[in-house]
This record gives structure tokens, C-alpha cells and sequence, in this order.
């Protein structure tokens, strides 16, 4: 995806000014609390879990916004500038990240969450042409819809926050404990709730669900955006042979996603004659629901999918 080098030029001395008019201002009786930078909505939640009250939590990539085309901002500069600590997703998904960190001068760590995750190579759609074109092989970086993948991530953010906070470290402990029997009762749930099913087929807005179809056993037939990112479109070939996948598999329906636009989803419904899942119903692929937590999302991800395809 297109950059433009100026831009973080520009926020860079912003943001020198900010910062330079910010300081001094903090009370010192106010308790000291660890400044953390998370970078995506489900990151920014794994972290307040494990943080809880002793972390000061900055979410870059706000509900609903496209991680893979983001570009930083001033603020996001001064927010990393003065954290201790910068949690990220990992596996390329913040390909903005590393020259926003240099723009901010940050001097902290950054954890990187997905440390210890199987990755899948690419993604299933666009895998032939990609490989025939020569591109190198990528990594599907929406690892966190599996939630077994989820108790690595916060585990890692445990270890980073503890790094910085050793003081802290039996709350981040203790946090971390309760949130993993949580995920592990998403897991569990999600298992039982597809074991009923028997239609699987799944067609989405873009590649975003590979981990989570690998881990429930469902069978990806396509997407409407043949990319693991939001950038690629579908030719008039592909999307002729998307509308003819779905017709021979008897997939029911097309998933829209909340951070994504519908039409072409309901374009290539009507020619396909299944129904598009949109509106309140669209799933959560790069962002979560109105009430920011992952579980939330995950659990809705889950009904919506259970009852269109039931």
C-alpha cells in the first residue's frame, strides 16, 4: 500500500511541539500508572484485561477503521513518544508502525503479540496468483480469531507489562489467569455451537477468518476482496467465478464486515441468489463491536454465522 514519506516528516515536528507544551503538567500526587500504546482494537482490549487499573491504555486504530490502509496521525506520534511500552498485533498488520515509532523518538519496548503463533501461510484466496506473479509467500496476520491464538497474545502482553511494572506483576498475573479461562470458555462455546452444524461454507467480505475457519472446521468458498488486506479488488473473471463457487457449493450467504462497505457483497449476492449478512449482523473481521471487548465480537462472529448458515 502507498505511503507518503512527508506525512510523518510533518506530524514529527507536531508532534515535537506538543509534547514540548505537554510537559510538566502531571500532578504528582496523582499514582503512576504504566503508559501503553496498543495498536488495534483487539490488542488495545487484550491489554486493559491483563493492565487492568495500573495501565494508561492509548488504542491507536479506533471501532470500525481499515487496520491495513491506517495512516498515523500527530496525536498517535505523541501517544507512542511518551509511552513506556508499545503493543502491536504482529505478522505485518501495522506496516505503519516501525516509522511512527522513529517519527516519535520512542525509547520503550515494543511487544509483539503474536511471539509463539503457528501462522498460516497467505491466505486462501488470491494464493495461485500470487505465487505465479512471484510475490513472496505472507503471513495471515488476523490471528486473534482463533482464540486459542488469543491466550498466546495476552500471555506475551503479560510479560511486556510485567517488564516495565515488576512491581505490578502479581495483578498482571492474576489477570491474565482470569481472562484465559474466558477465552477458553469462548473456545469452548464456539466448538459446541458449530458441532451442530452441517452447512459450512462460508463466503466473506475479505480473508480475514482463516484462523478461525482452521480452528471450527468450516470451509471457506471465497471472498468478495480476494486479499488477506482490503487493497485488492476482484476482476470481472473472479468475481464470474466467485458467483459460480458459491451456486455449486450451496453456500447460503454472503458475510459482510462492520469496517468494510456492503455493495459489492450485495452485488455479488443477487447475482449468486443467497442473502448478504450486513447491518447489525456484519461480522467483526479487523475491528470489534460497539463495546470493544473481543469477546463480544467473537461470540457475535459466532451466533450470526451458527443462524445464517443453520
Amino acid at each position: 500500500m502507498k505511503r507518503i514519506p512527508g506525512v510523518f516528516a510533518v506530524a514529527a515536528v507536531t508532534v515535537l511541539a506538543l509534547v514540548g507544551c505537554g510537559s510538566g503538567n502531571a500532578s504528582s500526587a496523582e499514582p503512576a500508572k504504566l503508559k501503553v500504546v496498543a495498536t488495534t482494537p483487539e490488542v488495545a482490549d487484550f491489554v486493559r484485561n491483563v493492565g487492568g487499573d495500573r495501565i494508561d491504555v492509548t488504542q491507536i486504530i479506533k471501532p470500525n477503521v481499515d487496520p491495513h490502509e491506517y495512516e498515523p496521525t500527530p496525536a498517535d506520534i505523541k501517544a507512542i513518544g511518551e509511552a513506556k511500552i508499545v503493543v502491536k498485533n504482529g505478522v505485518g498488520l501495522e506496516e505503519w508502525l516501525d516509522r511512527t515509532i522513529e517519527a516519535a523518538g520512542f525509547q520503550g519496548a515494543v511487544v509483539d503479540s503474536s511471539q509463539g503463533v503457528k501462522l498460516r501461510e497467505g491466505g486462501h484466496a488470491h494464493e495461485e496468483e500470487e505465487a505465479e506473479a512471484g510475490h513472496e509467500e505472507e503471513h495471515d496476520p488476523h490471528i486473534w480469531h482463533d482464540p486459542r491464538n488469543a491466550k498466546l497474545m495476552v500471555a506475551n502482553i503479560e510479560k511486556g507489562l510485567t517488564a516495565a511494572a515488576p512491581a505490578d506483576a502479581a495483578t498482571f498475573s492474576a489477570n491474565l489467569t482470569a481472562y484465559s479461562a474466558k477465552l477458553d470458555r469462548l473456545d469452548a462455546d464456539n466448538a459446541a455451537a458449530f458441532a451442530k452444524l452441517t452447512n459450512r461454507k462460508l463466503v466473506t467480505n475479505h480473508d480475514a477468518f482463516g484462523y478461525y475457519m482452521d480452528r471450527y472446521g468450516l470451509e471457506f468458498v471465497g471472498s468478495v476482496i480476494p486479499s488477506l488486506d482490503t487493497s485488492a479488488e476482484l476482476s470481472a473473471q473472479q468475481l464470474t467465478d466467485l458467483v459460480g463457487k458459491i451456486k455449486a457449493t450451496g453456500a447460503k450467504a454472503i458475510f459482510a464486515e462492520s469496517s468494510l462497505p456492503a455493495k459489492s457483497a450485495e452485488t455479488i449476492a443477487r447475482q449468486a441468489g443467497v442473502k448478504v449478512v450486513a447491518g447489525e449482523d456484519a461480522l467483526y473481521g479487523d475491528s470489534l463491536g460497539p463495546d470493544g471487548t473481543y469477546l463480544a465480537a467473537e461470540e457475535h462472529n459466532t451466533r450470526v454465522i451458527v443462524e445464517a448458515l443453520s
